[in-house]
């Protein structure tokens, strides 16, 4: 089993902000290598964050850093990106997917290019990276893929106005669940990670009415993802995450610290049964 991430190699899309910034902090701590891969070069009118800002966050935790400016519909960028991680850092040691687009609407109400983008950034983005990393990973010691994207339940309630969002990120699901069995004997671990509750992120902000007492904060999130990277690559992969179990079966059962409100407040996420 990996001792940490001190030097590991640990390749973020779309890190510049939220849970992806998170991830890669809790992992600076290690002192890992971090690559921020993200559009966001210059200052977005209304999130916060650049790779930029964020990649002085990380080195302030205890990480190095390289920023990448990538747009992740891109596949010569995505490509040449991995390209310079690998040369930078000496290789890729693990892959989150964290980039994703979301856009909560009912059939009638989805408009085709808020549809395609949520195919190519979840779908084909979480496709496109892996396939990139990939040759890198294979060369590494602990190798791990690790997608934000939720369990698969084809209840029809999980798809009903929304259902091009559900799809979009059943699809970096199941990109996990077919990559986790053809690269098993790679030794690359393949899983999906997804929050019991529903996480205030600068994205969050936007949609929705959603009040911050009702979620929990990244940290949850990057904790867990922590817990998951230092496992042994080679036994445990093709599983479906959900943060707090992640964190019970490490030893902690108090997740007051992460909470924004009561507990009694909080919502549990979208894909998840109460």
């Amino acid at each position: 089993m990996a001792q940490g991430l001190k030097n590991k190699t640990i390749f973020i899309t779309g890190g510049s902000r939220g849970i992806g910034l998170a991830i890669a902090k809790r992992a600076a701590i290690d002192g890992a290598n971090i690559v921020v891969a993200a559009k966001t070069d210059q200052p977005h009118p209304t999130l916060p964050g650049t790779i930029h800002s964020a990649a002085e966050e990380i080195e302030e935790a205890g990480g190095q850093c390289l920023a990448l400016k990538m747009d992740i519909r891109d596949e010569a960028q995505v490509e040449q990106a991995m390209d310079q991680a690998a040369e930078h850092f000496g290789g890729i040691d693990v892959l989150i997917n964290n980039a994703s687009a979301i856009y909560l609407a009912d059939t009638l109400s989805t408009p085709m290019k808020r549809y395609d983008l949520m195919q190519q950034v979840n779908v084909r983005g979480t496709f496109l990276a892996s396939q990139k990393a990939l040759p890198y990973l294979k060369k590494a010691d602990n190798p791990h893929i690790l997608t934000l994207s939720p369990p698969i339940d084809m209840n029809a309630k999980w798809f009903k106005g929304h259902c091009a969002y559900t799809m979009s990120k059943y699809g970096m699901s199941m990109c996990m669940l077919g990559m986790a069995d053809e690269f098993k004997d790679d030794g690359i671990a393949c899983n999906s990670l997804w929050p019991r509750t529903l996480i205030y992120t600068a994205a969050m902000k936007m949609v929705g009415d959603i009040k911050p007492e009702n979620c929990r904060d990244e940290r949850i999130v990057a904790d867990a993802a922590y817990e998951i990277l230092v496992r042994d690559s080679k036994a445990f992969t093709g599983q479906f995450l959900i943060d707090e179990d992640v964190l019970k079966e490490a030893g902690n059962s108090d997740f007051s610290q992460y909470n924004l409100g009561a507990e009694d407040d909080l919502i549990i996420d979208l894909f998840l049964e109460p």
